[in-house]
């Protein structure tokens, strides 16, 4: 008798008993962990970015171009790479010199940029996870991942969702999806922890209180 027959032989006496039927398996999963409000989520948020290292603000709509204008100041930042379906008031208070996202642009061209501004797709709250989605007010998946410095609004609380479940529903799976967990980082064997490698080693996120929708979750 050969292997094969010897391991086929077992296969079949270990499924003697075992119903020809298929039998669907029926997988309760959760849409999401807990029932929280909108301040709760949105708090949830917040924390598991902090959580995840990158650097979180909040802001009225109203603040926004000061905040922004702030946070580019601070950083030192003397370009700032725009999307080209950015709102032009973000940056209106802004300092930087404003480049746009051009199609030619090199990775070493890229790589000299000071700071990108976006906006973003989604945001998961329960993951502390920003998703972008290549919309015009976000840009090309490479823009987000070359310069050092990224800069993500995040629309509050419409564009918050309590799960990853809750996000799929939301964000067409045909779009160019980029999922980021706090700032580019990586650890070797030894658990040494190294940021920068892939993608932004400082991600900021801004959380912009605007007009509040009814439910997060709905």
């Amino acid at each position: 008798m050969s292997g094969r027959e010897r391991i086929l032989g077992r296969v079949r006496r270990a499924l003697a008993d075992v119903s020809g039927e298929d039998t669907p398996i029926e997988r309760a999963y959760l849409r999401e962990h807990g029932d929280r409000s909108v301040e709760q989520t949105v708090e949830l948020l917040a924390e598991n970015l902090a959580d995840y290292r990158a650097i979180v603000h909040r802001c009225t709509a109203a603040d926004l171009p000061a905040t922004l204008a702030g946070m580019l100041a601070a950083r030192g930042a003397k370009t700032v790479l725009v999307p080209p379906g950015l709102e032009q008031a973000w940056l209106a208070e802004a300092d930087a010199e404003q480049l746009p996202d051009r199609a030619d642009s090199t990775p070493h061209e890229l790589d000299r940029i000071d700071s990108v501004v976006t906006a973003c797709a989604v945001a998961v709250a329960e993951t502390g996870t920003i998703v972008l989605d290549g919309g015009p007010d976000q840009g090309r998946r490479r823009i987000t991942l070359v310069p050092d410095h990224h800069i993500c609004v995040v629309r509050v609380p419409d564009q918050v969702v309590s799960s990853v479940p809750q996000a799929l529903e939301l964000l067409d799976p045909t779009r160019p999806l980029t999922w980021i967990s706090g700032p580019s980082a990586t650890s070797d064997i030894e658990l040494d922890r190294v940021e920068g490698v892939h993608g932004p080693r400082t991600l900021e996120v801004v959380l912009v209180d605007g007009q509040a929708s009814a439910e997060v979750n709905s």
